[in-house]
């Protein structure tokens, strides 16, 4: 069984800092690309960062320059400097990877379960 857990959020002013932190457990054999999502209350859920396993990142336009991704083995972080109040949300934690499941390999996107990133302006 796969599992990501997310930690890290919380509560801040504007123009502070937080840092996320994912960690994947499970039978993995391979993580190819491993990212952060985000949804704000009345939103759709919307793309902030990735970074896959060649190690070419991605980010979105309203977190370039403030928010950095960066991976440890199984674990992936998301550095959020500057914050803004509208970057508000819950964020998720995603990973696209191959895992052995009932003994067949299955390649999968997961999801974790959220942490709550507030701003106050």
């Amino acid at each position: 069984q796969v599992q990501l857990v997310e930690s890290g959020g919380g509560l801040v002013q504007a123009g502070g800092s937080l840092r996320l932190s994912c960690e994947v457990s499970g039978s993995i054999f391979m993580i190819n690309t491993m990212a952060w999502y985000r949804q704000a209350p009345g939103n759709q859920r919307e793309f902030v960062a990735s970074r896959n396993s060649r190690g070419t990142i991605t980010y979105a336009d309203s977190v370039k320059g403030r928010f950095t991704i960066s991976r440890d083995t199984n674990m992936v972080y998301l550095q959020m400097n500057s914050l803004k109040p509208e970057d508000t949300a819950v964020y998720y934690c995603n990973a696209d990877l191959a895992a052995r499941i009932s003994g067949i390999m299955t390649n999968k996107i997961y999801w974790g379960q959220g942490t709550q990133v507030t701003v106050s302006s």
